[in-house]
């Protein structure tokens, strides 16, 4: 699993990490099973402090992800996220906001923004995947 962080764009390095790991989830790199790189061993591939590591790997862990299992590492989850609709959306909601807000502060038109989600969703589809 291959993660790339970027200190100078603005976003804490947790989230950074979080989201590439639901993006290797959902284009199929990686599958329910598999298991995630050890904390340390990721902390000095990303040359970041565990810490940090350790946060995203709970915040996914809460968000039912991935689950842990004691002394032996940390898995993408078999069932889907245990999240109800509501609080799905409500997610979905507060990112969906954020990219408009980012839109508009780049001048990007809304019909720009949908032709690109659609654009993006379409590297994720099942006949996108490896």
């Amino acid at each position: 699993m291959q993660i790339h962080i970027s200190p100078s764009d603005g976003i804490p390095i947790y989230l950074q990490i979080i989201s590439q790991v639901k993006r290797h989830i959902a284009s199929g790199r990686l599958s329910p099973g598999d298991e995630l790189p050890p904390i340390r061993a990721l902390a000095e591939q990303l040359t970041v402090n565990p810490n940090t590591v350790a946060r995203a790997y709970l915040e996914l862990e809460r968000a039912g992800v991935v689950t842990k299992r004691q002394g032996a590492g940390t898995y993408v989850a078999e069932k889907p996220s245990p999240l109800s609709r509501k609080e799905k959306v409500r997610v979905l909601s507060e990112r969906a906001d954020a990219l408009l807000v980012e839109a508009g502060h780049l001048d990007i038109e809304l019909d720009d923004v949908i032709d690109l989600l659609r654009e993006r969703h379409g590297l994720f589809s099942p006949a996108a995947k490896p």
